[in-house]
Parts: structure tokens; sequence; C-alpha cells
């Protein structure tokens, strides 16, 4: 027994009709996202260099929209259930060749359709549990991180104290020392003098 036609698949749908690309070329793209949750789904999009993966990101987007305003359905609990690319127009151009004759240019086009619809309730619960492990394990990393800058932070401010204080001790070596050493060339000029008055007496 075949399965439900692509026209009578529930679920809420969203199709852009006759975009110039082969259809080949966007079922490449849409067999990545065929089955996946609408946030993983976008993700994929995001991170395929393919030019159908900007059209089919909206072609998405419209179906979610479509799913959330006129279903009143919850975007997080949705997954693109079916995705397909259907043979559009081809537009025939020519070109002239050698001896006379024409080359065919065909310019393809396609029909690209997806369908969202909401997941079940097993598949949902596993997907909340991996969000919220994901979503903690993202919390212990930042915990983690700004701890490790706060004692980056605290070890350069121990570093630069350290060095202050160890300038100001050597300046006030320094400045000891001066006052240690000024007296004595005081008392020997002293000397000096009353060396010098009684010899001239």
């Amino acid at each position: 027994m075949t399965g439900p036609k692509l026209n009578e698949r529930p679920g809420t749908r969203a199709s852009l009709k006759g975009y110039q690309m082969s259809a080949s070329k966007a079922r490449v793209v849409l067999n990545l996202i065929r089955g996946e949750d609408v946030n993983t789904a976008r993700e994929i999009l995001a991170g395929t260099t393919r030019e159908a993966a900007d059209v089919i990101g909206k072609v998405l987007a419209s179906a979610v929209a479509n799913a959330v305003n006129n279903d009143a359905m919850n975007a997080d609990e949705l997954y693109v259930s079916a995705a397909y690319a259907d043979e559009g127009i081809t537009m025939k151009r020519f070109t002239p060749r050698a001896r006379g004759r024409a080359g065919a240019i065909l310019k393809r086009a396609c029909h690209i359709t997806v369908i969202v619809s909401r997941l079940d309730d097993e598949r949902l619960e596993l997907l909340r549990t991996a969000r919220s492990a994901q979503a903690s394990a993202s919390r212990t990393r930042r915990v983690a991180t700004s701890r490790r800058r706060a004692d980056q932070t605290a070890s350069v401010n121990k570093r630069e104290t350290a060095a202050e204080l160890a300038a100001t001790e050597a300046e006030n070596e320094v400045i000891e020392t001066d006052v240690i050493e000024t007296p004595i060339v005081d008392q020997v000029t002293e000397t000096t003098t009353d060396e010098t008055t009684e010899e001239k007496n």
C-alpha cells in the first residue's frame, strides 16, 4: 500500500512556485532537513552554502508562521514532516553552434513545498530533555569561563600589586640610604672645618 499523496499529507504547509532552479538542486538541501525539528533545520540551513538553502529557509519560516498564526501551534514543537521539490516549467533557449546548428539551453524551474507538523509526545519529551541538558551544559561552561577569567584577573592584580610593593620598597631603601649617608658627610665637613680653624689659630 502506497503512502498518502504529496498534496494530501497532514500538517501546515508553505510552497514556492516557479523558482528558477532545477528540482534536483533543491532536493539535495531538502533531504538534509526532512524529519528534523524546526530549530535544528534552521541551524542546518544556516550552515549550508548552497543557494537553495536561503530560499528553503524562507519557505520553512513561512510554514512555521502559518502554523503559529493559522493553526495556533507552538513553534518550538514543530518539525519538518515533509519537504519536496516538483519540476516546474522549463524555458527553452538556443545558442548558435558550429556549422549552422543550434545548441539547446534548458532553463529549469521547480516548486518547493515544506510541511511542518507537531512532534509526538514521546519525541517532544526527548527533545525537551536534550534542550535542558544542553542549557545546563552551556550554563556550566559560562560559569567555568567566568571563574577562569576571575582567576586570571586576580593573578594579574596580584602580580601588579607585588610589583608595586617591590617598587615602593626599592624607593624606601633608596631614601633610607640617602638619609643615612647625609649626616656622615655633614660630620666630615664639620670636622674639617674645625681642624682648619684650629690651624689658623
